[in-house]
């Protein structure tokens, strides 16, 4: 791939450098010595190869969401222009279920009322949006997450603009804890039930699907004190939803 050209030239030009002063130190004129001998190459085993291949997935895995977001508009088709917390108000009043008296997540309608001007923005389950082309076509995607109250876990949505409108291209909730952007993905980092793991989820935008889908789901060792490095924020510049928002650990 051309460009990864430049990073590999450089690579090389590092490792030679290296290699001279490694011999100008051992009292080398520069001549090339052995490392031993090298490994035979093992071709991977293919264990059971009369097994009849399975006929359908192991069990549902929700790889793609996608919806319009009604009752949402997008000024001159600007995501910047969109009040997040309209966003998430929508989602609310789509998902009765979940958001009702009775549902998993009620105490966040409550708490959304602080996101507003003259808020207490503590309680304000809304975290600061992020602005990023996720999708490839050139133009910023938003990525929103929200608390679900009074449950420990994180909505991390994405949105895109499509023919006018405001398209949800990614919906997913978990204990959360981080989220990274990295180039057009989207990683999140949820806690594992053995101290010094957790789990990392990845999602990439699909084509095909037009929504941002499962892509890996890893199981990593990361020892004690490990921090996520944060990616600048860029919050909406709606002056419905002027006050700044919390970060995670700024929730109580």
């Amino acid at each position: 791939m051309p460009a990864r050209r430049p990073l590999r030239t450089a690579l090389t030009a590092a490792a030679v450098a290296l290699l001279s002063v490694t011999a100008a130190g051992c009292g080398d004129r520069g001549g090339l010595q052995a490392a031993g001998p090298t490994p035979t190459a093992i071709s991977p085993a293919r264990l059971w190869p009369d097994l009849r291949p399975a006929s359908s997935p192991a069990y549902p895995y929700a790889v793609a969401t996608r919806s319009v977001v009604k009752g949402v508009k997008v000024p001159g088709d600007d995501i910047r222009k969109v009040d997040p917390v309209a966003v998430v108000q929508a989602e609310i009043k789509a998902e009765p279920d979940d958001y009702g008296s009775k549902g998993a997540y009620h105490a966040t309608v409550d708490r959304l009322k602080d996101c507003r001007a003259g808020g207490d923005t503590a309680r304000c389950p809304l975290l600061t949006p992020y602005y990023r082309d996720l999708t490839g076509d050139g133009r910023e995607d938003l990525t929103l997450g929200f608390r679900l109250y009074p449950t420990n876990q994180t909505a991390v949505r994405v949105y895109t603009v499509e023919k006018h409108r405001l398209v949800q291209v990614l919906a997913d909730n978990d204990a959360i804890l981080g989220v990274e952007l990295a180039g057009r993905s989207l990683i999140e980092r949820s806690p594992a039930d053995v101290s010094g793991y957790e789990y990392r989820t990845t999602w990439v935008w699909d084509p095909g699907q037009r929504a941002m889908v499962f892509s890996r789901d890893e199981y990593l060792h990361t020892g004690d004190g490990r921090k996520a490095q944060k990616p600048s924020a860029s919050p909406s510049p709606s002056p419905s939803a002027s006050p700044a928002y919390p970060s995670p650990a700024g929730n109580p």
